[in-house]
């Protein structure tokens, strides 16, 4: 859907590189900048996870992207930047603010070259206030945003670094919606997205609720089943008979009741179940607790209540639901093998394959260079003064 649509990223860590995959997959030609030495993101992984020496935080958001390896210090680095830059219809960054301004990539520079042009920004607080140059790092923004006060206990952190996928995403639509803009008008958008408003717009039915009704922190206290402040109970996670975890959501009480057979809720069926809410938590969990979870299951499903089984990672690789949906796909690295998610959206029935991965550091520094005009000899020449690198580029150079 986007083919055409060139987007040079200069975007590392997993905000940044989000977006740009997101719009990748739907076709559009990014052209990620990255270090000499190779982008952060290819030399550490979560749990240490590499599928030989290739990162699987690289693989999580850089899919279907083409890769130069750059040295953005020297002049001739930058010159290949500006060119790329001249031939793009946008710009992504996520670099602390100043940075590219210093390097003379900024937005106001690039702007004078490209009025155009659709610069794109991601940070962790913005880039401009108070907070402009403070780190800006996913679980520091769940800290700042109320993410973690919110929780149960009010000291939990969520176990995965949703600000920043969130924060990819929703840069990905702004990068859209100023492409649609300058498709019309032909006139380029600044576009500006940050962790801090990502991880504020996550919860926003919780925030406005919180906000509009002029609450204080007390409210978040509650029993320790229940997973929200807001939502009346038992809307939480019970633990069975034979210990499964179970998440339980908004049911009519009294049909929950019949259904779990169980005294203790009928006499709370005429409660108000946000006012008491935590003595319907506890009775909720001393329900669930007389139940295995194969009896729980047959009870429940026979009164179509709102209730699911907690399910971890294995589990979902087995998902019959994300088989069909075809969330998973698996790859070939070099000997091995990396389980991607794929892209969530389907078109016309379809999922946007994975079509190129960029394995190694500046894995189409050559191709990229080719295409804005330099012959072999230009290309051994920035080789050998070490202002690119890439795949088959140090045997040229050698050789040379």
């Amino acid at each position: 859907m986007l083919e055409g649509m060139r987007i040079v990223s200069f975007c590392h860590y997993l905000q940044g590189p989000a977006s740009t995959q997101y719009l990748a997959d739907m076709g559009a030609d990014v052209i990620k900048v990255e270090a000499i030495g190779g982008a952060y993101e290819r030399h550490w992984s979560g749990a240490s996870v590499f599928v030989e020496d290739v990162s699987a935080f690289f693989l999580c958001a850089n899919r279907n992207k083409r890769v130069i390896a750059l040295d953005l210090k020297s002049l001739e680095g930058l010159d290949i930047a500006q060119k790329l830059i001249n031939g793009a219809d946008a710009v992504v960054e996520n670099f602390r603010p100043g940075v590219l301004d210093r390097l003379g990539l900024g937005y106001e520079a690039v702007k004078v070259r490209k009025p155009d042009i659709i610069y794109a920004s991601a940070s962790g607080f913005g880039g401009s206030g108070p907070m402009r140059d403070m780190p800006g790092q996913d679980l520091m923004i769940q800290a700042r945003t109320g993410l973690v006060a919110a929780s149960a206990g009010g000291a939990t952190a969520v176990g995965a670094a949703i600000c920043d996928q969130h924060g990819g995403a929703l840069l990905a639509m702004g990068i859209l919606g100023a492409y649609i803009k300058r498709m019309k008008t032909g006139k380029g958008t600044r576009v500006e997205g940050n962790l801090f408003n990502a991880g504020i717009d996550l919860q926003a039915e919780a925030i406005t609720n919180y906000l509009t009704a002029e609450k204080n922190a007390s409210v978040f206290g509650r029993d320790e089943h229940l997973a929200t402040w807001f939502h009346q109970a038992p809307y939480g996670i019970y633990r069975t008979a034979d210990d499964k975890p179970v998440a339980i959501s908004l049911n009519n009480p009294s049909v929950f009741a019949e259904a779990l057979d169980d005294n203790g809720l009928r006499e709370l069926a005429q409660c108000n179940p946000y006012e008491e809410r935590d003595a319907y938590a506890r009775a909720t969990a001393a329900a669930v607790k007389r139940h295995s979870l194969a009896a729980l299951s047959a009870a429940l499903d026979a009164k179509h209540m709102w209730w699911a089984p907690v399910h971890d990672y294995s589990d979902l690789r087995e998902n019959p639901q994300a088989i069909h949906n075809r969330v998973f796909e698996t790859v070939d690295i070099k000997s091995g093998q990396a389980m991607l998610i794929n892209h969530p959206i389907r078109y016309d029935g379809a999922t946007p394959p994975v079509r190129h991965l960029a394995i190694e550091i500046g894995h189409d520094t050559r191709e990229i260079l080719e295409e804005l005009g330099y012959g072999d000899s230009g290309i051994r020449s920035l080789a050998d003064a070490g202002v690119i690198s890439g795949r088959g580029i140090s045997q040229t150079a050698a050789s040379a």
